[in-house]
């Protein structure tokens, strides 16, 4: 989950569309104690902040978030219409991971997103899933629904965790049957339609988290 603090209702929404629009879960804050308030229930994956803000600056955001252990290596890109070399200094020296300054281009935004996301993943080393009932560690190796540990095949697991790497893209049968099996592979794509039945079908409730695109293939929605 990705959380925005920006008090800028048409920055905000346009910034949550892009960010859904490419697969990401995000939610957008106007004020920093709607913020708090999510981060009590959920911790996001990474921050963006603007610096202006009503209730306290984004800036005092950024301090606590590092000062408290449970966030001090979130990732943190800073949006502020304060684009001088010192005002972004600042920024970066406070603890954020990127800064970008207003205007900016939505998909110059996504990519820096994307770019902070897999930097910070990488160093964690450990990336785990949570999507209602279902957890997913790919580093034990442990799937679980509703807090039952789930049995799956080695192929099952690979087809798992590439669709929650992909989450909300929709994946053809044939990438999936060229990554998994490899492209020697001379079987036919029903391949993964059957694997994809029975993992359904072992996921019990989570099951429906996988979605048929009809003539395309699958995604995680």
């Amino acid at each position: 989950m990705i959380y925005l603090v920006e008090d800028d209702d048409n920055i905000r929404e346009l910034v949550i569309y892009t960010l859904r629009q490419s697969g990401l879960e995000a939610e957008g804050f106007a004020a920093p104690g709607a913020f708090y308030e999510a981060c009590a229930q959920k911790a996001p994956r990474l921050v963006l902040l603007d610096i202006m803000l009503p209730e306290e600056d984004g800036l005092s955001i950024l301090r606590k978030l590092r000062a408290d252990p449970a966030t001090k290596k979130l990732p943190v890109m800073m949006l502020s219409a304060k684009g001088s070399e010192y005002d972004k200094v600042v920024g970066l020296e406070s603890g954020a991971d990127d800064y970008l300054p207003k205007p900016f281009g939505m998909m110059e935004m996504l990519a820096r997103v994307k770019a902070l996301l897999r930097r910070s993943e990488g160093e964690s080393g450990s990336t785990e899933y949570r999507i209602g009932a279902l957890y997913v560690c790919p580093e034990r190796h442990t799937v679980s629904v509703g807090g039952t540990a789930v049995a799956l095949t080695k192929k099952e697991f690979d087809i798992l965790q590439m669709l929650l790497e992909n989450r909300g893209i929709v994946l053809s049968r044939d990438r999936l049957l060229n990554t998994i099996w490899g492209y020697d592979f001379d079987g036919e794509n029903r391949t993964v339609d059957v694997h994809i039945r029975t993992l359904r079908s072992k996921l019990g409730e989570a099951g429906s988290l996988i979605e048929t695109v009809r003539g395309v293939g699958y995604r995680i929605r």
